[in-house]
């Protein structure tokens, strides 16, 4: 009698997520949409009139790829074999030693395919640290204190880095934070966009409840076939996001989304956000300079 065709093809299970390993390694930078998050947090952004600008973040960044890795490591799937049918009936049958053999050897050679091809994926990003390497959090920390503004960064598990970030000076041009050495892709959390009429846009995207976009946390999930798990750090990291974004100016408010809108501090008026899941918009204001 041959043997049933579980013995001769891929269980369809492992066929599955052999096929989605192939199409997270294709579209893995048109995915990777979210690297970090907030975490607990406060930040104030100072812009004068003169064109000068202060920036401070003093609070969580919590990096997706390094909590989705500890994730994984901790719930590391285990073997368990597809049924076995009759090839003349269809009805499931007991899966012979052999059979159960070779759909074992079959999964640890699909599980290891996966977690190569992820992590080389993930290297690609990241600068080419490993997430799944114990070491990856404290060795970014410590590239990140080399760094200019960065007055400190301690690496607390979990994903997790505790920063305190500083950045001032003329405001001539474009601001972004954060930015990541190596780091080809990195979402920003606060963007101050420069306009040659003096005007200043303030958008902070990473201080709204879905910071990666539309779709939000699930954008990182297609990197492999263990979606529900990228799913489960990316929706804990989400919720994890709570602190104050204040924007303080001599200048001229044009436009702001705040609930209170400005108020009055002796020269300056001063618009904050209170930033958490339950917040239905990002943080967003015009401000007019003398030119």
């Amino acid at each position: 009698m041959p043997a049933s065709p579980a013995s001769s093809t891929p269980p369809r299970r492992h066929r599955r997520a052999l096929s989605g390993l192939v199409l997270a390694a294709g579209t893995l930078f048109l995915l990777a949409g979210c690297l970090f998050t907030p975490g607990r947090f406060n930040s104030e952004l100072v812009l004068r009139a003169d064109h000068s600008f202060h920036f401070h973040y003093k609070g969580e960044i919590i990096m997706i790829p390094l909590l989705e890795a500890q994730k994984k490591a901790r719930a590391r799937a285990s073997f368990t074999p597809d049924p076995c049918t009759d090839e003349l009936t269809g009805d499931e049958r007991p899966c012979s030693a052999d059979e159960i053999a070779r759909q074992k050897a079959q999964w640890t050679s699909a599980q290891a395919s996966e977690l190569t091809s992820q992590r080389q994926a993930e290297q690609m990003l990241l600068g080419g640290i490993d997430p799944a390497d114990p070491e990856a959090g404290p060795r970014i920390a410590h590239q990140l204190e080399k760094r200019a503004g960065w007055n400190s960064v301690t690496y607390t598990g979990e994903g997790t880095f505790d920063v305190d970030f500083t950045a001032q000076g003329p405001l001539d041009r474009d601001f972004t934070f954060p930015t990541f050495e190596d780091f080809p892709m990195a979402n920003a959390f606060v963007q101050v966009l420069v306009r040659k009429d003096g005007s200043v846009r303030v958008n902070a995207p990473g201080f709204g409840a879905s910071p990666q976009g539309d779709g939000g946390a699930g954008l990182m999930g297609g990197l492999s076939a263990s979606g529900d798990a990228s799913q489960a750090s990316e929706t804990d990291a989400a919720q994890r996001i709570h602190g104050t974004f204040t924007l303080r100016t001599d200048a001229r408010i044009l436009a702001n989304n705040t609930e209170e809108g400005p108020v009055p501090q002796g020269t300056d008026s001063v618009l904050s956000w209170a930033v958490s899941p339950r917040a239905k918009d990002a943080p967003t204001a015009l401000i007019q300079r003398p030119r």
